[in-house]
C-alpha cells in the first residue's frame, strides 16, 4: 500500500469514527505502529485529523466537508478518469458552467484545451484555465471565495448565473442519492448548486464513487433535475 492509499485509509476510518488507536490503524492498514505514528503526525500537520494520546481523532463535526488540500490528494486517478469522460461529453462551441471541487478542477484542466467557453466557481478552475491561457475562453463570476475552499459563493455569484443560460453545467458532489437526491456540506453552495442547474439546459454530475449513497446536510434538489451521472467503476449502487 501506497502512502497516499495509506494516509487516505486512515483518514477515512478516523473520520467515519471519530477517532482511532494506532494500535487499529496499524492493523487495519497492516502497517507498523511507528509508521502510523508517522503518518498520524502528518496528517495532524495537514489539518487532516487532531493528534491524541495514543491515536487521533476527528476535526469534523457531522456533516463537515474534509479540507480541500486533503481531498485533491484523494482517489486522484478516478477524478481524472472522471473527468476524462466528461470533457468528452462536452461538444465544441458549448458554453459550460463548472462547479467548485476536487474532480471539477481535474475536468478544467481539459476544457482548457477545447474551444468552449467556461465560466468556474472556484479560484483554483480559474487559476488552471488561466495561466497560461488556452483555447478556452474564460468568463469569471463575481463572488466570495469560502476560506481554504475557493468555491464562490454569495449573491454575485447568484447574479453572474442568473444573467446567464449555459449549454451545460458540470456539477460537484458532497452527496447524492436517489431518496435524497442532491446534497451538499455548506448551505451558501446548495444555493449555488441550485442557480447553476436552474441556469443549465444539461446537468453532468461528476463524483467518485464515495459521494453516492450518501446524505449531506444542505439539500440541492432530487436526482430528477440531473442529466447524467460520471462516476467511477467502483460506485455502488445509487440509492
Amino acid at each position: 500500500m501506497s502512502n497516499a492509499d495509506r494516509h487516505a485509509l486512515i483518514a477515512q476510518a478516523v473520520r467515519e469514527s471519530g477517532g482511532a488507536t494506532v494500535q487499529e490503524l496499524a492493523e487495519l492498514t497492516g502497517a507498523s505502529e511507528m509508521t502510523i505514528r508517522r503518518d498520524l503526525d502528518a496528517l495532524a500537520a495537514q489539518g487532516v485529523l487532531e493528534r491524541v494520546r495514543g491515536g487521533a481523532r476527528t476535526l469534523l463535526l457531522r456533516g463537515e466537508e474534509p479540507p480541500f488540500a486533503f481531498r485533491s490528494r484523494e482517489a486522484v486517478d478516478a477524478k481524472r478518469r472522471i473527468a476524462a469522460e466528461v470533457a468528452s461529453l462536452v461538444a465544441d462551441g458549448e458554453t459550460v458552467v463548472l462547479d467548485s471541487g476536487t474532480t471539477c478542477v481535474e475536468v478544467a484542466r481539459l476544457l482548457r484545451q477545447r474551444s468552449v467557453t467556461v465560466m468556474p466557481l472556484s479560484l483554483q478552475a480559474i487559476h488552471v484555465l488561466s495561466d497560461p491561457p488556452g483555447p478556452a475562453a474564460l468568463m469569471v463570476p463575481g463572488g466570495r471565495p469560502r476560506a481554504a475552499e475557493g468555491a464562490l459563493t454569495g449573491p454575485l455569484t447568484l447574479a453572474s448565473l442568473a444573467a446567464l443560460r449555459f449549454d451545460t453545467a458540470i456539477v460537484g458532489c458532497c452527496g447524492l442519492s436517489a431518496a435524497e437526491g442532491l446534497t451538499a456540506y455548506d448551505l451558501d453552495d446548495a444555493a449555488v448548486k441550485k442557480a447553476i442547474i436552474a441556469s443549465s439546459r444539461r446537468v453532468v454530475v461528476a463524483t467518485d464513487g464515495s459521494k453516492l449513497g450518501r446524505t449531506a446536510h444542505a439539500y440541492v434538489g432530487p436526482s430528477a433535475l440531473l442529466h447524467t451521472l460520471v462516476t467511477d467503476a467502483a460506485a455502488p449502487a445509487c440509492r
